[in-house]
């Protein structure tokens, strides 16, 4: 399996807009119908955020992750899913009196964040091992709530996807795993780029990359413009790779991308360019050591 690359495609997030890209999806049915395009097109994991579908909102209704989930099982795919638990982590402080949290937090406890892994039971799901600033907000993931987040995922039996995105979040990665709160070997997420996190640059890829634990798969993705020469680089230094809408809405200067679809389209192309072939999700359950 070394020389397969798994493309992850984060399908919509909860940054980019219609209104900035008419291809970004919104409803449970758009997002699951954009999911499939992107198997199609060569990914074999998509990762997976649900909006309201009256706002175009970030939402975390149990019942729009259950209809993206059901919709995405009842079609011919056979790609993983990848359900985020990043949502209920901001915390914007007050000005003057910081404990009067201002409008935009969303801070919850963290069974709440993983009650619809423990239901639905994704192949994967993301686990976010940061506390950052994250533009004019704290993004808040405590050791606390990451060992109990951890831990109910474990016994969900749902393979988390460790987001890391700076050096010292790998140390508390590999915490979790001496714990025995995450397997080992774990997947990693390298994610480059985001304020104020690590830049996207082929140097902190690699020097992330060599504080990894020797046994663990890793996959990176950059945001925006760096979102293709983030995936060439991560394949490059033997990774794999995430694109999609989630972190970049462009397939070129001032191109708008039409679909998650076409995002996958140029990453299949990178990945063979350099001399690798595409992992399919048969081949991911193996890399993984999924059932």
């Amino acid at each position: 399996m070394s020389n397969k690359t798994i493309i992850t495609c984060a399908v919509t997030g909860s940054a980019p807009t219609p209104e900035k890209n008419p291809g970004v999806p919104v409803t449970p049915k758009e997002i699951a119908a954009s999911s499939i395009e992107a198997w199609r097109a060569g990914a074999a994991i998509v990762h997976i955020h649900v909006r309201d579908p009256e706002t175009g909102l970030p939402s975390m209704a149990f019942e729009y992750y259950e209809e993206v989930t059901d919709r995405i099982r009842a079609s011919e795919s056979d790609v993983l899913i990848n359900l985020t638990t990043g949502p209920g982590a901001r915390l914007i402080l007050g000005i003057e009196r910081p404990m009067d949290f201002q409008s935009g937090t969303t801070v919850k406890d963290p069974i709440e964040r993983v009650k619809h892994i423990e239901k639905l039971r994704p192949d994967i799901c993301s686990l976010d091992v940061a506390t950052m600033n994250f533009n004019q907000h704290v993004f808040l993931n405590t050791p606390d709530h990451l060992q109990i987040m951890a831990k109910r995922i474990k016994a969900a039996g749902v393979k988390p996807e460790l987001e890391v995105f700076d050096t010292g979040h790998i140390e508390l990665a590999k915490k979790l795993i001496a714990d025995n709160l995450v397997d080992s070997p774990a997947y990693f997420q390298l994610c480059l780029g985001i304020s104020y996190g690590a830049t996207a640059t082929p140097e902190a890829m690699m020097h992330m990359r060599d504080r990894l634990p020797k046994d663990c798969t890793w996959s990176a993705f950059g945001i925006s413009r760096q979102q293709f020469p983030m995936a060439a680089q991560a394949v490059l230094l033997g990774g794999n790779l995430r694109v999609g809408m989630e972190d970049n809405i462009y397939l070129g200067a001032g191109e708008l991308a039409r679909s998650n679809a076409e995002l996958v389209e140029r990453a299949v192309n990178i990945v063979h360019n350099l001399g690798s072939e595409i992992a399919s999700p048969k081949d991911v359950r193996t890399i993984l050591n999924l059932s």
